[in-house]
């Protein structure tokens, strides 16, 4: 494998603060309490999907690793914890030889999940996995909302092309991982040139309103993007009129003209219109862009329209109205020491409502039909049935602290679309409904 196809390792700093409070002082307690070292498992999970989601789509699994790897406290993060009597002296010297030295497992990135599936599992010390809990659950119920709202985004589009372009509206660092998992689950490119630095995603981008309004007229406004980016490009055709637009980019770059974007009106309406003209023109090749404010219902309907590629921001970086997955990370067994002797001891929270877990070391299979659609989301603690031994889902992340399952963004990509299609076909629907599989306890 080349290591450009893994993307840039881009710099970045300790991911050891980006944690609560608690985490630490937890430590703290357990130091002094002796319990600190015991042997432990914690799992990530999430309870229920959002509401009306049919399954969920595991991303982020990538940027968790990086985490990890990065999660350690240099002097100027121990002096500030000093300074703010956040944890005592003892507690600062266990931080300050800080790295996580257990094991990691989890479904792979793309991957789809339900209520219950443990997504993620990391052994090791008691203080070593607590303290990687808000970091992982930050990454994952992000990563994961916004892939599992761009697979129903490209489950919508029906094989025509997406575009990510939501970095305007989210955090700049959000909006770099959003692309990430927007790639992951299933759009094509970003408008963003970090996510494509970072991660290898391909990136698109042509103009905008202003630099139609910059000119004298769209003419020569259209005139200097030809010249500038050839007769292949997209030219923006709603400031003003969109038919008298749509004439003028054919006479300007000719019937080679790569594509016309709309941004605004009733788009199936103007598609229509707009793909009459440009056949009457002889653009019969030039390909229709739509964008303004899409989601996946929108999207949908515009399936009998003459539409090639979509442009999607807002929705898709807010998870499409659910912007997280709500996972939770769970101490599910622990030891009575560190070791590795002692045995693993299921443990649970006990709990009024819906807050209850179920304690224990966990593997996950799913079960296919005769015809080898799945059908159940399996989950137990104990020996792993025969005829689920083949199909378990987690797989090695991280073995003693060393990262052993990086791969490309496109094997997760590919991933998905797998598992996608794996599913009932009821898993395609937009209407709201309950997960497409069962999850059974064994």
């Amino acid at each position: 494998m080349n290591s450009a196809d893994l993307g840039r390792r881009v710099g970045v700093p300790s991911t050891a603060l980006f944690t609560d409070q608690y985490e630490l002082t937890m430590v703290q307690a357990a130091l002094k309490a002796g319990t600190a070292g015991r042997r432990s498992v914690f799992e990530a999970f999430t309870r229920r999907l959002p509401e009306g989601r049919r399954y969920g789509v595991v991303a982020g699994t990538g940027r968790v690793l990086d985490a990890v790897e990065n999660f350690h406290f240099d002097d100027e993060m121990l002096a500030f914890l000093r300074d703010q009597n956040v944890v005592d002296a003892p507690t600062l010297d266990y931080l300050a030889d800080f790295r996580f030295s257990g094991d990691i497992w989890g479904y792979p990135e793309g991957e789809v999940y339900f209520p219950g599936s443990p997504i993620l599992r990391a052994e090791g010390s008691f203080a070593e996995c607590v303290l990687l809990e808000t970091v992982i659950l930050s990454i994952l119920n992000h990563d994961s909302a916004i892939a599992a709202a761009a697979s129903r985004m490209s489950s919508a589009a029906g094989g025509r092309g997406l575009i990510e372009m939501g970095a305007r509206r989210t955090h700049e660092l959000s909006a770099v991982a959003s692309a990430r998992a927007a790639y992951i689950g299933g759009f094509d490119t970003t408008s963003d040139l970090a996510a494509g630095f970072r991660y290898n995603i391909p990136t698109v981008g042509t103009s905008a309103h202003a630099f139609t309004l910059l000119h004298d007229s769209e003419r020569d406004a259209f005139r200097a993007q030809v010249d500038s980016l050839g007769r292949d490009t997209t030219l923006l055709v709603d400031t003003y009129d969109v038919t008298a637009a749509v004439r003028t980019a054919v006479e300007v770059a000719g019937t080679e003209l790569g594509a016309v974007r709309i941004d605004s009106g009733d788009l199936l309406l103007v598609a229509h219109r707009v793909r009459q003209q440009l056949d009457e023109l002889g653009a019969t090749d030039t390909k229709i862009v739509v964008t303004s404010d899409l989601d996946e219902y929108a999207i949908a309907s515009l399936a009998a329209a003459p539409v090639d590629a979509y442009g999607v921001g807002t929705q898709l970086v807010t998870g499409s109205g659910q912007p997280t997955c709500s996972m939770v990370y769970k101490l599910v067994a622990r030891a009575s020491s560190a070791d590795p002797a002692d045995p693993l001891r299921p443990v649970a929270k006990k709990s009024l409502g819906a807050k209850t877990s179920i304690g224990g070391r966990k593997w996950a299979a799913r079960r296919l039909d005769e015809d080898g659609v799945a059908e159940a989301e399996v989950i137990g603690t104990g020996p792993v049935p025969p005829e689920l031994a083949g199909r378990q889902l987690l797989v090695e992340l991280v073995r003693g602290g060393e990262v052993v399952a990086r791969e490309p963004l496109d094997a997760a990509r590919e991933r998905h679309i797998a598992a996608r299609a794996g599913l009932p076909m009821s898993a395609m629907q937009l209407s709201r409904g309950e997960p497409v599989l069962p999850t059974e306890y064994v």
